[in-house]
Formats: structure tokens, sequence, C-alpha cells
């Protein structure tokens, strides 16, 4: 099925308060969930980049006119049944109440109806202001959706739950951006990244309502939230409300673990970021751990507090779990039905990623825990990459025997500047053969988890940053080079090597390649 021929229908439109289609100037909205808004057309839409992986799922066919498709996926053209809006939501930033936020540059077109009978949001990010664009344009530049469209796929296929990437469609207009902050804007080429996801809902949709003391619109919303998105949960409210919320917890719970897996850091964990479908969502100043640091974040906006860091990540998302259950407070969800929640997200949390661990580790489960803080303190000792170090200790010798240095060899290029003591080492890699061998685990089988479990490929923020440098001068080979690799992320491909390596000394503080503000 060719996407112009695509059904298209908005359940949340029908079913939700609304702000008619009015004009696009910035205003607080109140009493409406969402508003009606057009995206604004652009210059010359052209599609960059298509993720035909995503089109299977949503039942589309490779566009056989890709004209048609980049007016469609740049905001130039509807299709019969879109109906497009502006989300309505507050959000906790930092720590703090940030009041009204809202879609300020995402328009919702609609729900494309798969062939499977799935239903799917199509969004586009950067498609023009809405009433939540505040001072801004509503539009996003080249940098930041290529970023965006390659690290939805790429978390897909590491098995992480998120929104997905459809398209990548740049605008033929510039826009200007002050990436640094710093005084110094500066023109960049614009672009349009198509988000798709069952549902963009997300935690400050139900906060701002509650915080505003408008509960008919927040009953309105949380019971679209259960009969929609969570049909199992039904019973009598407000238990059922309660319900759901510890369906959210438990699904975050999830997410984060696998976060921490991959080693990777959102960056910024507001409360507007974090998808009641418990979905990775918003992709901004993200990274990946290269060296390993559980206070590393990408963040330039975070350096202060460092509150989004790796190893803040479990922490944060309960305490935002937290806010959402405080927003359902006011239709008698009770305490207790909160505390319920959060203990799920705990005692999921304290199960996933535990279970996660020992499978990076190869080990059928995990009975030491000084196995693995040990080795955490091994890998700070020195700089050390997180995704190397692990898919390289499957191809350790571990026999007691073998010669030292053969043991070490396959972890050394896991290190930026030299290794830890040999002895140090050895004697941790002693100490989990001896726990592979008390659960009974083969080398094989050993390999065998590792290798399903510790990726070769991850979205590297220098790899990304090459692929916006030549996309930006008119190359897309790179991007469609990454793309593919990124979709077998566990596989050798011993001929994309280069893109498996370690971050060059070079990108350490080049611009886009390790830090990042939240310009786009």
């Amino acid at each position: 099925m060719q996407l112009t021929k695509a059904t298209f229908e908005q359940r949340l439109v029908s079913a939700l308060p609304g702000e008619a289609e009015a004009d696009q100037g910035p205003r607080q909205v109140h009493g409406a969930c969402f508003s009606r808004v057009r995206p604004t057309p652009v210059a010359a839409p052209e599609l960059l980049g298509w993720s035909q992986g995503c089109a299977d799922m949503l039942g589309l066919t490779a566009p056989e006119d890709p004209e048609a498709v980049a007016a469609v996926l740049g905001g130039n053209r509807l299709l019969p049944g879109m109906a497009p809006f502006a989300a309505c939501y507050g959000g906790h930033q930092f720590g703090n109440w940030a009041g009204q936020l809202g879609d300020g540059r995402a328009i919702n077109l609609g729900e494309l109806i798969a062939p499977d009978g799935g239903r799917w949001e199509l969004q586009l990010k950067g498609a023009g202001p809405t009433p939540y664009s505040r001072t801004a344009d509503g539009r996003a530049v080249l940098r930041s959706s290529v970023r965006e469209f390659l690290c939805s796929e790429a978390m897909h296929h590491l098995g992480v739950p998120t929104t997905r990437a459809l398209s990548l469609v740049t605008t033929g207009e510039d826009v200007v951006r002050d990436m640094f902050y710093d005084g110094h804007p500066r023109p960049e080429p614009g672009a349009i990244v198509c988000r798709v996801a069952p549902s963009f809902l997300r935690f400050g949709n139900l906060e701002l309502p509650a915080v505003r003391g408008d509960r008919a619109l927040l009953e309105r919303l949380a019971e679209h939230v259960l009969t929609e998105l969570y049909p199992d949960c039904a019973g009598p409210r407000p238990e059922a409300h309660a319900h759901w919320f510890a369906e959210v917890c438990r699904r975050t719970a999830v997410m984060v673990a696998h976060w921490m897996r991959v080693g990777f850091v959102h960056g910024v964990m507001n409360t507007d970021n974090m998808s009641l479908l418990g979905l990775t969502i918003d992709y901004g100043p993200y990274g990946w751990l290269e060296g390993f640091d559980p206070e590393w974040t990408p963040n330039t906006t975070d350096l202060p507090g460092k509150r989004y860091c790796f190893g803040n990540q479990p922490a944060i998302a309960m305490w935002n779990l937290a806010r959402l259950g405080q927003a359902l407070m006011p239709l008698g969800v009770s305490e207790a039905g909160i505390e319920a929640g959060l203990d799920a997200y705990r005692s999921t949390y304290e199960a996933t990623f535990p279970d996660m661990l020992a499978a990076k580790l190869g080990l059928a489960q995990l009975d030491d825990d000084a196995l693995v803080s040990d080795l955490f303190t091994l890998l700070q000792r020195v700089e050390t990459d997180m995704t190397l170090f692990f898919r390289n200790l499957a191809e350790v010798q571990l026999a007691a025997d073998a010669p030292a240095a053969s043991r070490l060899e396959p972890l050394a290029d896991a290190y930026y500047s030299g290794p830890p003591p040999e002895a140090e080492v050895l004697g941790w890699l002693d100490r989990y053969a001896a726990a592979l061998a008390l659960q009974g685990v083969s080398e094989d089988q050993r390999k065998a988890r590792m290798n399903r479990a510790n990726p070769r490929f991850v979205l590297r923020n220098y790899l990304a940053q090459q692929v916006i440098d030549a996309a930006e001068a008119g190359d897309t080979a790179p991007l469609s080079r990454l793309l593919d690799v990124l979709r077998a992320p566990y596989e050798e491909q011993p001929e994309h090597a280069d893109l498996a390596a370690r971050r060059p000394e070079w990108a350490r503080h080049k611009a886009g390649c390790s830090m990042l503000s939240c310009s786009s």
C-alpha cells in the first residue's frame, strides 16, 4: 500500500475536547486537550530518508512517487481522513513545574490504519508554529532531525521500547538557530521527521489539567487513556485508573532497564518527555555511554546538576511517575493506589535489570552482585568504552592457564588511554569464570547469550555527526549506510567494522560528537 492510498482516522480528536482551528499564535489554552492546526507548507520538500522497516510495520510499500510522499510528510499536503492537531500538555522540567508546554513544533497528522488493523499516529516534527510554540518558529534543523530519525530506528532494532521514524524530509528552507546558546545564531538547513507511535500522549498531558484544577478535562483524558491504550485495565473507577497507572510504571521500568543495558542516556527526562505507553520519546540531546561513567550526561543544559546523567535515570523515572500519580489523585486514585504503582516500578526494575546484566555476562542468573559492582569499578578506573568492553568480553579466553596477554588482548580496543592494572582484570576474570562454571554455563552458551545482549553497533554521536555533515553537503550515502547497519546491531558485519570503533580522539570535544544542547 502506498502512503497516499492509506486510510486515516483520528480517534483522539473525536473523543476529546479541543480548540477549533484558529490562528497559530502563542497563547494559553484552557479546557482543551489539543488545538487544531495545519502544518505550514515549505518551499521544496524532498525525501532524504525513508525507513522501510517502519513502513513495513505500517503496511506501506516503498514510495513510487517520492515527490508526492515528500509533499505529505513535509507538511504541504493533507490526505483524506487526516485531522491535524497539536497537543496541549505541561510538565516538570529539571525538577520544576514549567506550566503549559505543548507540541511547539510537532503536529499530529492522524492515525494510519494498517492492513493488519493496527493504528499508528503519524506526527511531523518541525512542521511549523502552533499555539504552543511560544516565541519559536516551530521548525527543526537537519542535524537534530537526522539524529531523531536514526535514533528512533536504532533503538527499535536494539530491542528498546521506542517511538519509530518513517521519514526524513528536507524543506528547502533555512532555519536560524544558536546551537551553543552563545549569541552566535546561524542559518541551518531545515528538515521534518515523521514520527510514528500508537500514541504520543505523555505524563504532562495529564499533569496540566490536574495542576489547573480542571477535573472534567482530566477525567475525560484519563478515560481515553484507559479505554484506548489500556483496555485490559477496565473495571470500576477509580481502581481502573490505578491499574493502568501501575502498568505505565511497569512498562517504564522495562524501558529504563533497556536504556541501562545498552548504555543509552536520554539527556532530558522531563515529564513532558515521558510516554504513557512506556516508549522512548523525544530524541534530543541523547548519547551513548562511551567512557563508562555513571555521572555522564550528554546534555549541556544538564551539566550543572547532572540530574539526567546515566546513573540517575532509574530514580528519575520513578520521580516522574510519582508526578503522574499525583495528577491522578483528583480522580479519586488513592495514595495507596499510587504507591502500589510505584512499587510495581521498583519490583519490575529490580527483577528486569539484573536479568539483563546476567545476559550481558552470559550468566544464567546474577547470583553475585559484587561481581558486577567490582566490574563497574574496574571500568571506571580508566576510560573504558562500555559497548566495546561487553561485546569483546565474549571473546576473552577464560581458562586460567591461558597466557595473560592472550586473555586480555580482546579487551584492548575498549580502553581509551590504557588498561587498568592487569592483575585486577585477571583476578576479576577468574571470579567471572568461576561464576560461569558454578552455573554450568558452557563457552558456546556464554557467547551466544552475550552476543544477543551486547550490541556491536550503537548510534555514537560522532557517527551521527559525520552523517549530518555529509547530508548538509548533499551526500546522503552515509545516512543510508548507517541506517542499514543499525538495523542489525547484534551482527558482526565485518564490512562495516569502522562503524563499531570507539570514539576517535578528534571527536572528544568536537561540536555534536559528544555533548549536545537542546537547540534544534
